[in-house]
C-alpha cells in the first residue's frame, strides 16, 4: 500500500446536501483505505453532522448573519479563514468541496499558511450578484487542481474556464441503502404516509430542483390517483429561496393540492429514517434542471424503487432508458405521464431490477481510489507559486 496520507476535506455545511454527502463518504472511504482524514465543516446551529463519522472531523463555528447573501458568503469565508489561521498545517492535501471553502483556502495559500489546495466542482451556478460570481470564478480558477463529478461539468469547466478537471465518480453505500426492510418503515409512515401511490423526491423546494413543475405534474396525477401522495424531503441549503417557496405554496392552494394530505413536507430527514423513506415510496421522481450528479437517484435505485428523472446530463451519463424513465424536465405533462407509468407493476419491477444493478456499479471506494490517483499527480507536478495567483481576493471587498 502507498504511504498513509494526511488529507483534510472542507465543506460548507453539516447537513445532508449532495456535496456534503459526497465529502463524508469519500473521506470515510479514504480512511478505510488506510489514510488519515479529517473533515472541516461550518456548523451554523451547533448540532454537528447529520450522522456520525468514521473519521476525524472539526466543526468550525458559524454565527448568525445580518445582511443579504453577499454578506453571508463573505462572513462564511472569513469564518473558515479565521479558524484555520489559528492552526498549524499538518496535512498533505487540502481539499475544498465548495465555493466557500475554496475561497478560504485560496486566501490561506496566499498567506503561505498552506502549500496548495484541491477543489471538487460539483456544478457551476449563474449568480445575479457580481460578488457571488467573483467568488465562484475564483474558487474554480485558483485551486492547484480542480476535480469534477461528471462529463457535463468537465466540459463546462473546459469551455468556460479553460481548465481540465479530471473526473471522480460518485458512489452509493449499498449496505446503508438497500431494498431490505428492517422494521423502521412503520415509524417513518407516522410522517403521514398513507397514500397510494407514494411519490418521493429529495432536495427540498427550490428552483434547481424544478419543484413547481413537479407540483403541476402531481396535480395532474391526482386526477387519476386521488389518494396519491408526493413527499418532498430535505431542504437545508445556504441560499434563501423564500420567493420561490411562496410561489410554490400559492400554486398548491390554487391547484387544490392539500398540504399534509396529498403533499407531505417532512423537512430534513434523519439518517436513520432516510433508507426506510426510500423503501416506503412507490417511485422516486427527480426532474431536476441542474445537478452535479444526482446522488439521490443512486440512493433510490439502491433502495429498490423505480426512478423518473430528467433526460439531460448528468443523468444520461450513467442511466439508459432501460434503467430509469427519462423525461423532459420542462414538460409537466411528460412528468405527469411518467409518474403514472412508473407505478404500473410490471414496469415498476423492471426498473427496480435495473436500478439495483446500476447502484452496484458505483462505490465510494472506487471514488476514493480515483482521488488518490489525482493527488499523486498533484504531488509530482510543479506547485504554482501562490504569488502567481493574481485574482482579486473577495475578502478584501
Amino acid at each position: 500500500m502507498v504511504n498513509s496520507l494526511r488529507i483534510a476535506f472542507f465543506t460548507y455545511s453539516t447537513k445532508p446536501r449532495g456535496s456534503v454527502v459526497h465529502t463524508l463518504e469519500v473521506a470515510e472511504a479514504l480512511q478505510e483505505l488506510g489514510h488519515s482524514v479529517c473533515v472541516y465543516a461550518l456548523d451554523k446551529d451547533g448540532t454537528g453532522f447529520y450522522r456520525s463519522l468514521q473519521c476525524d472531523h472539526v466543526l468550525v463555528p458559524a454565527k448568525e448573519v445580518t445582511g443579504g447573501i453577499d454578506q453571508l458568503i463573505k462572513q462564511r469565508i472569513q469564518e473558515f479563514v479565521d479558524y484555520l489561521s489559528q492552526e498549524k498545517p499538518v496535512y498533505d492535501y487540502y481539499h475544498a468541496q465548495d465555493c466557500l471553502s475554496a475561497n478560504a483556502l485560496s486566501e490561506l495559500r496566499s498567506r503561505h499558511h498552506i502549500p496548495h489546495f484541491v477543489r471538487t466542482v460539483h456544478h457551476i451556478d449563474a449568480f445575479n450578484s457580481p460578488y457571488l460570481q467573483t467568488c465562484q470564478d475564483r474558487s474554480i480558477r485558483e485551486p492547484d487542481l480542480c476535480l469534477c463529478v461528471s462529463d457535463r461539468w468537465q466540459t463546462a469547466l473546459q469551455e468556460q474556464h479553460q481548465i481540465h478537471a479530471p473526473k471522480v465518480t460518485n458512489g452509493v453505500n449499498t449496505t446503508y441503502f438497500s431494498p431490505d426492510y428492517d422494521g423502521s418503515e412503520a415509524d417513518v409512515k407516522k410522517l403521514g404516509l398513507s397514500g397510494q401511490p407514494i411519490y418521493l423526491t429529495v432536495g427540498g423546494i427550490e428552483p434547481r430542483k424544478n419543484s413547481i413543475t413537479l407540483l403541476r405534474a402531481f396535480a395532474q396525477v391526482l386526477t387519476h390517483y386521488p389518494n396519491a401522495q408526493l413527499v418532498i424531503a430535505g431542504g437545508a441549503t445556504l441560499f434563501d429561496y423564500q420567493p420561490y417557496r411562496d410561489e410554490f405554496f400559492q400554486l398548491a392552494e390554487r391547484l387544490g393540492v392539500a398540504i399534509a394530505k396529498s403533499l407531505i413536507l417532512p423537512g430534513v430527514i434523519s439518517t436513520a429514517e432516510l433508507p426506510a423513506l426510500y423503501r416506503i415510496a412507490d417511485a422516486f421522481v427527480f426532474p431536476s434542471l441542474k445537478e452535479g450528479w444526482g446522488l439521490v437517484v443512486l440512493e433510490a435505485m439502491a433502495s429498490g424503487i423505480p426512478v423518473v428523472t430528467s433526460n439531460i446530463a448528468p443523468f444520461t451519463e450513467f442511466l439508459s432508458e432501460r434503467e430509469a424513465l427519462l423525461v423532459d424536465p420542462e414538460s409537466e405533462e411528460a412528468i405527469a405521464q411518467a409518474m403514472q407509468t412508473i407505478v404500473q407493476p410490471q414496469i415498476a419491477q423492471s426498473f427496480k431490477e435495473q436500478g439495483i444493478q446500476v447502484a452496484k456499479r458505483y462505490t465510494w471506494k472506487q471514488s476514493a481510489k480515483l482521488h488518490l490517483t489525482h493527488y499523486q499527480q498533484l504531488s509530482t507536478s510543479p506547485v504554482p507559486n501562490p504569488q502567481s495567483h493574481h485574482a482579486r481576493n473577495p475578502l478584501s471587498n
